[in-house]
C-alpha cells in the first residue's frame, strides 16, 4: 500500500467500507448503505468513489437498475493492506490518526451490532479483553507469525450458508513498564 493509499484510509467511514468488502465479498454501494445505516447516501458514494480512484476498491461488475448503471465493488486486498515498508515512514501523528480512525469504526460497527434486532452478545460469543503478555524478541516475532497464520486460514474462506461475518481486531503495542530488571 502506498502513502496515499493510507491517508484514504484515515477515515473511519472508509475504513468500514473496507471491513465490508473483506473476504472476498462483493457488494454494490446501496448494499454498502444498508450495511452502513449511519452513513447518508451521499457519504457512502462519496468515500466509494474516493477508494476506487486511490485504487482500493475495484469494479467487479455492472447492470443497469431503473435508468442508471449500479456497480457492484470488491476490495483490491494488495492496495488495503499496509505493508511494513509505509508503517516505518508514517508519522507519530499518521500512527495516531490511523488508529484513531480504526477505533472510530470499530465503535460504530459495535454499535451497529448492538442496535441490530436479536442481538445477543453473549450467544453471539462477542468478546472483548485486553491482556499483557510478556515476552521476548523472539516470542513475539513468533506469537505475530502464528496469528498471521492463523488469520491467513481462516481470512481467506468465503461466505457460504451457515456462516455469518465476524469481525476481528487486534491491537499490539509495548505496554507502560515494559522493561524488567532481571
Amino acid at each position: 500500500m502506498s502513502k496515499s493509499a493510507v491517508d484514504l484510509l484515515m477515515h473511519p467511514v472508509r475504513i468500514r467500507i473496507v471491513n465490508a468488502l473483506a473476504g472476498g465479498r462483493t457488494l454494490t454501494t446501496a448494499q454498502l448503505c444498508d450495511q452502513l445505516p449511519d452513513a447518508s447516501q451521499a457519504t457512502v458514494y462519496r468515500h466509494v468513489a474516493a477508494l476506487t480512484e486511490g485504487g482500493i476498491l475495484e469494479v467487479d461488475g455492472e447492470q443497469p437498475v431503473r435508468g442508471t448503471i449500479e456497480r457492484r465493488y470488491r476490495l483490491h486486498r494488495q492496495q488495503a493492506a499496509i505493508d511494513a515498508s509505509v508503517g516505518q515512514v508514517m508519522s507519530a501523528d499518521e500512527h495516531r490518526r490511523l488508529f484513531t480512525a480504526s477505533m472510530a469504526a470499530l465503535i460504530a460497527e459495535f454499535d451497529g451490532y448492538l442496535q441490530r434486532d436479536g442481538a445477543n452478545p453473549y450467544v453471539d460469543a462477542v468478546s472483548y479483553r485486553q491482556t499483557v503478555v510478556w515476552l521476548s524478541d523472539a516470542e513475539l516475532a513468533s506469537m505475530i507469525r502464528e496469528f498471521q497464520q492463523l488469520l491467513a486460514m481462516r481470512g481467506s474462506e468465503e461466505p457460504a450458508p451457515g456462516r455469518s461475518p465476524y469481525m476481528l481486531s487486534t491491537i499490539l503495542f509495548p505496554a507502560a513498564g515494559g522493561e524488567t530488571s532481571a
